[in-house]
């Protein structure tokens, strides 16, 4: 069970590492230089990502890390190890509710609207606006979620 236990712990922590990378991307230039462009060409932008990232290796990623840290959580819980579990359960909890989770329930539907437009319309223009500014207010949420995440999984190796 220990091995079961480093091995998903290890995994984890590079899979929302890696993850926090990518969100971080976004949050510190991507965004930044979409709002440089007129809104025509960064809707367009924005949704040829949103259509390429749910073929990419990026889903082989994200989507496990969730599930590995919903076994890390039911680790924590089955075999209490103290501040261990504790943090375990912190790293579970952070990637999947703040993570994962805010990214279906904040990011997804604001993508799903972004593609729904009529671009050079004039809601375009209005809606790309605010798209930017909450789009990217979440997506500072999951890069800091995904970061102490691992943060709490490598800490975790070093007291297991």
């Amino acid at each position: 069970m220990q091995f079961v236990l480093i091995l998903s712990l290890v995994a984890a922590a590079i899979g929302s590492g890696l993850v926090a990378g990518i969100f971080f991307a976004f949050s510190t230039f991507i965004m930044t230089a979409f709002s440089r462009i007129p809104a025509e060409q960064g809707i367009a932008a924005m949704n040829s990502i949103n259509v390429t990232i749910v073929r990419s290796p990026f889903m082989a990623l994200f989507v496990p890390t969730a599930i590995l840290c919903l076994v890390i959580a039911a680790l924590a819980l089955m075999n209490w190890r103290g501040g261990a579990s504790a943090l375990m359960l912190a790293g579970a909890a952070l990637y999947v509710f703040a993570s994962f989770l805010s990214t279906i329930i904040f990011n997804v539907p604001m993508n799903d609207a972004l593609e729904k437009v009529t671009v050079g319309g004039p809601e375009a223009a209005a809606l790309w606006a605010t798209y930017l500014k909450d789009w990217t207010w979440w997506n500072h949420v999951r890069t800091v979620a995904s970061l102490l995440a691992s943060v709490a999984f490598v800490r975790t190796l070093m007291m297991v």
